[in-house]
């Protein structure tokens, strides 16, 4: 996941080819590590935060259509297809990010994960025939991107009813506006990370509210 400075809407450029790992914590690719590029601001998620999410998502992973619509890394995505999701569409705007997490698939041989270089919210906000019932929904920190991203999510045709929608920021990040038909489940802090879990019901036409 990325929280990067301001930049362009087409990403921050690479500066050198790997700027760490990433590690698959359960599953089938328990273990395995996944090179991240040196990008400017981009972090994955933490074991510690991965883990609490994936005990939380334990007896719904198994067969999840999932969407992980700021993939950055791509710590997410596979750490749910390893612990058996269905499939996987990683949508990334930065083309360097996107590429890398291409390789990283191919040497998984993760045919189920699909990466799509895109601008998310353009692509979340298109009629799709394709649904989801789990979202990973974790943006750069800071800035209205995650506002927006919760509005465009709340008409989105793409989400299954009873859909799971995971919310990764800040800790001291305002409240968030959180669509009316969504009920959290599940709630932590873990240093300077807030994260959540909520479920959404029924399509919602509404705006989002507190």
């Amino acid at each position: 996941m990325r929280r990067p400075k301001a930049q362009s809407p087409r990403g921050p450029k690479a500066r050198s080819a790997n700027a760490g790992s990433i590690r698959i914590i359960g599953g089938q690719w328990r273990g395995r590590k996944i090179p991240v590029i040196d990008i400017e601001g981009l972090r994955p998620t933490g074991d510690r935060v991965k883990e609490t999410l994936f005990n939380w998502l334990a007896p719904y992973i198994d067969g999840a259509c999932c969407l992980d619509m700021f993939a950055g890394s791509g710590s997410l995505g596979f750490e749910a297809l390893s612990r058996g999701a269905q499939r996987v569409v990683a949508l990334e705007a930065s083309a360097d990010a996107a590429r890398a997490l291409a390789q990283a698939a191919q040497s998984l041989e993760a045919e189920a994960m699909e990466v799509v270089c895109t601008d998310a919210l353009q692509w979340v906000g298109e009629d799709r025939q394709k649904s989801f019932d789990l979202i990973f929904l974790d943006p750069p920190f800071g800035g209205e991107l995650l506002g927006k991203a919760l509005a465009t999510l709340s008409r989105a045709r793409c989400i299954e009813a009873n859909a799971l929608i995971y919310i990764e920021t800040a800790s001291d990040s305002e409240d968030l506006q959180i669509p009316s038909n969504w009920q959290l489940e599940k709630q932590k802090t873990a240093g300077a990370v807030r994260f959540a879990l909520y479920r959404a019901s029924a399509h919602d036409d509404s705006d989002v509210s507190a």
